[in-house]
């Protein structure tokens, strides 16, 4: 799996591309995506404050921060982070923040070098939907947002620290839950203990959309949570894009707990055409596509590189 395109909606918006010179669009449907692109005349903090001097910037409901800086793995994170931090009077209305919308053809996203948001979810607290695309150095702190429903962090590799930070964040309304952990090849050190404090559904109370994903661990997540009280509150188990087999699948098949919910997602998996068999006829929706070669000894995640 690569992500070729830039992202289209988020958050319950459109999302438009904005260069210096456009006006806003609508704020009330659409957010705009501002980046730069490797031959820009301009830099990023220089278009963002463009952006910031148009007339009914206040109504913004959303951002897509998309490439930051044509220095590709080296750049500097920080100017974009303070420039985000030190918006936050001019941004009053904004519920939907997505940080790194970056392409395989603009920057792999195990080479997005992130850095501390914690300032920028600090500076934000009124968010509502929240993503993040890449993993090397980066930190959330202790996380406080208590209006977030959507939360997604996408990378090839994430730290424990990470994903442990999410596990402890405050996060009382969060309905929709997606984390790509990752493999150790492109700087993932999580294990499958570091998600425990998942399993009992009480982290967060209004979560139905759980994606713990793109892990090389996949089986002992699956078994992990086959049998976890979280499942009673959820509706969407997403376990896609790992490196499942019939190991991690046989203890979901065998799980009542599986059963109530509305749909289970397992795409790009090892499992075998008896295995999806089975998985196909539980009294849900199950999702086996994308099956790879599970005779193959190598065994791979979908998003690495």
């Amino acid at each position: 799996m690569t992500i070729g395109e830039h992202l289209t909606e988020f958050g319950g918006f459109q999302v438009q591309q904005w260069e210096p010179g456009q006006p806003l669009s609508d704020t009330a449907t659409t957010i705009h995506r501002i980046a730069v692109d490797y031959d820009d005349e301009n830099n990023w903090t220089d278009k963002f404050r463009t952006f910031l001097a148009l007339p009914g910037v206040e109504q913004t409901q959303g951002l897509v921060v998309g490439l930051w800086t044509d220095e590709s793995t080296e750049g500097d994170v920080s100017p974009m982070i303070e420039a985000l931090v030190s918006a936050h009077g001019q941004l009053p209305q904004l519920r939907a923040l997505f940080i790194g919308d970056i392409t395989y053809e603009e920057n792999e996203v195990s080479w997005i070098t992130q850095g501390d948001l914690s300032p920028v979810l600090a500076a934000y607290p009124q968010l509502t939907h929240l993503g993040i695309r890449g993993g090397n150095d980066l930190s959330l702190g202790q996380i406080h947002l208590p209006e977030l429903r959507e939360l997604i962090v996408q990378a090839g590799g994430l730290s424990a620290e990470v994903v442990r930070e999410v596990t402890a964040a405050e996060l009382p309304k969060l309905e929709h839950l997606e984390l790509y952990l990752g493999t150790e090849d492109y700087g993932a050190t999580n294990a499958a203990d570091d998600l425990t404090p998942l399993l009992d559904g009480s982290r967060f109370p209004a979560l139905k959309y759980l994606g713990v994903k793109n892990s090389e661990h996949q089986d002992e997540i699956a078994q992990m949570f086959a049998h976890a009280p979280v499942l009673d509150q959820l509706e969407v188990l997403d376990l896609s894009l790992g490196t499942l087999t019939n190991e991690g699948a046989a203890a979901l098949l065998d799980s009542e707990r599986v059963r109530t919910l509305k749909k289970l997602i397992l795409t790009h998996h090892f499992c075998t055409e008896e295995m999806m068999e089975k998985l196909a006829a539980l009294p849900i929706d199950v999702d086996t596509s994308d099956p790879q070669d599970h005779e193959d000894d190598w065994r791979f995640v979908a998003l690495g590189e």
